[in-house]
């Protein structure tokens, strides 16, 4: 029997890791999933245990490597992950303490002050991002700052994505798109900034080595081998940011389309020739190309929102949420008209918008009149509006949105993607499976020259559905209710938290 080509992506993500293998078709054949938690031990952290991130990985991806057996061979191996997330290890690859993942927004005083150091535009042009709690040079700080300790017994300050690469190759190594989520990196120049690096106390040796996201940046370490059962060593790819390689697996790679990473959160990513001017608008170096750009805006908890709304009112007495509880979810929404009969949600559950850390989250005009039917409408608007702010941000600032490519488990309620397409008042395509891992096995394709270029990728393996069409009437009962949100959410009243986060910007430590 012939043996059928592979390529395998590892998501280090937020919910889990996951290990996935495509045929060079973009066919899905197998995924292996290891949950791991998140921790919330004050208001404004999100921590998570970095030996999960390890640990789940490589479960995972043994697991899947003993089912594919000997009917695929395994060409390559692409990684992606959450970022940016950010954890100490030291000299033998052991954590220092939990990780700090992206929605943690303790940092805020440290972002302020890299801000006020070298100023906004200034940054902005340097990194194509403004450094906020979200991004790692903040966190960095703040283990500076608050852990002197740990930070002084740092060998490395890694990401998700690298930690596994540092654990499949033994190799300090990275993609452009990672790096470029640490805001130290020159987005031109494709290298580490040292005037940044030098300001949160590091030096050159304490950070991956930044590649291309289609560079082969090592080969599993022979124990690895051993241990995954296989015969001969394989390829690793070094991949993207995960909202990043979901554009590329989305078919987003010129102007226009709009790719929505829809997972736990979401990232709205569009594709550009040159960095915009925008300072609310982040940018990350082509995953395909030495030049060309990609940006991007997000929501922390968007999926996440409609997961605890289903986890409190659709899981029974179980409180396990099934398929089947997101798909009632989802038909009962459908049955309530635009506008949740007055009841308007807004899906901030995390402390704080990585935009906005001081925002919270709000269910505005309930009344008894109201049902789990109006509830679940109104978290499904509630995204919605939020998306599209951000959408009408990336169309300001470049061009505007000609489509809505929707990815990940959320992309497969239907009833959602109508309400998208009506709030945004563009078409809205779901992209089958999930374009992340995809896009990163295309990379792990390009690494190993099975595919010459990404056109070629995105050719043989992105299938988007037919688009949904947006309902005009829709469309136009929804201009009212999102002007009613934009005020909500720019009012002190959400923005009333006590977050410890809030504290006045200090001097470099």
């Amino acid at each position: 029997m012939t043996r059928g080509e592979a390529l395998v992506s590892v998501d280090v993500g937020t919910s889990g890791a996951r290990a996935t293998a495509y045929d060079t078709a973009g066919a899905m054949l197998l995924e292996i999933r290891r949950p791991y938690p998140t921790f919330t031990p004050r208001d404004g952290w999100a921590e998570q245990d970095a030996n999960r991130w390890r640990s789940s990985s490589l479960s995972a991806l043994g697991a899947l490597v003993r089912q594919l057996g000997s009917r695929h061979s395994i060409r390559a191996i692409g990684l992606t992950g959450q970022c940016p997330s950010v954890v100490p290890i030291d000299g033998r690859g052991a954590p220092l303490r939990p990780g700090l993942i992206y929605r943690d927004n303790r940092a805020v005083a440290e972002a302020n002050t890299l801000c006020e150091t070298f100023g906004v535009e200034r940054l902005h042009t340097l990194t194509g991002h403004v450094p906020a709690a979200f991004h790692v040079a903040a966190k960095i700080l703040w283990i500076r700052g608050h852990e002197p300790d740990v930070f002084s017994a740092t060998r490395l300050f890694v990401q998700p994505t690298e930690l596994l690469a540092l654990t499949l190759t033994g190799d300090a190594v990275t993609d452009w798109s990672l790096a470029a989520a640490s805001a130290l990196l020159d987005l031109r120049a494709r290298r580490w900034a040292p005037e940044l690096v030098e300001a949160v106390g590091l030096d050159m040796t304490q950070l991956p080595v930044p590649s291309p996201s289609w560079s082969v940046v090592g080969e599993l370490r022979p124990s690895l081998v051993q241990r995954l059962g296989l015969t001969e060593t394989i390829p690793v790819v070094a991949g993207a940011g995960d909202s990043i390689a979901c554009a590329l697996g989305a078919g987003v790679t010129a102007p226009g389309p709009v790719s929505e990473m829809a997972g736990s959160s979401t990232c709205l990513n569009t594709v550009v020739s040159e960095p915009t001017k925008d300072l609310a608008i982040t940018h990350y170096p082509s995953a395909v190309a030495p030049e060309g750009y990609v940006t991007e805006v997000g929501i922390n908890t968007a999926g996440e929102a409609i997961d605890w709304l289903a986890s409190l009112i659709y899981s029974g007495r179980s409180g396990h949420v099934r398929a089947d509880d997101f798909a009632l979810l989802d038909r009962e929404a459908g049955e309530v008209a635009p506008g949740s009969d007055g009841l308007l949600f807004v899906p901030v559950l995390g402390d704080g918008e990585r935009d906005d850390p001081a925002l919270r989250g709000a269910a505005i005009g309930l009344s008894t009149r109201h049902d789990r039917k109006s509830l679940a409408r109104a978290a499904f608007e509630g995204v919605a509006f939020a998306i599209r702010a951000h959408v009408e941000l990336l169309g300001k600032a470049s061009t505007p949105a000609t489509e809505m490519r929707v990815s990940g488990r959320p992309a497969s309620l239907r009833t959602w993607n109508h309400i998208k397409a009506d709030v945004l008042g563009i078409p809205v395509a779901r992209v089958p499976g999930d374009a992340t891992t995809s896009g990163v096995a295309m990379l792990a394709g390009l690494g190993v020259g099975i595919y010459p270029d990404a056109e070629s990728a995105v050719a043989a393996a992105c299938r988007p559905d037919p688009a949904i069409q947006p309902d005009p009437a829709n469309h136009d009962r929804y201009e009212a209710v999102y002007a009613r949100y934009r005020s909500v959410v720019a009012s002190a009243a959400l923005h009333a938290g006590t977050s410890s986060t809030e504290r006045p910007a200090g001097e470099l430590p």
